[in-house]
């Protein structure tokens, strides 16, 4: 994981434990509307690494001659 994806992932749980100690719906509600916020980002940032780590693993293969463009 990157920096970017913790520090979403953090976030989202942080949210959430303001949720659960939060006494006002409304208030844990928007705990909980920006935890979801947060989630989407982090998978959005994971989706990102898991694709950059694979075309660097593709552009190494073509550079050592395993596979072809």
């Amino acid at each position: 994981m990157s920096n970017q994806s913790d520090f979403y992932v953090a976030r989202a749980e942080h949210e959430r434990t303001a949720a659960e100690k939060a006494q006002l719906v409304n208030v844990r509600e928007n705990h909980l509307r920006a935890a979801a916020a947060w989630d989407v980002l982090a998978s959005r940032a994971l989706k990102a690494d898991r694709m950059r780590t694979a075309e660097e693993e593709r552009k190494a293969e073509i550079k050592a001659g395993l596979t072809t463009a």
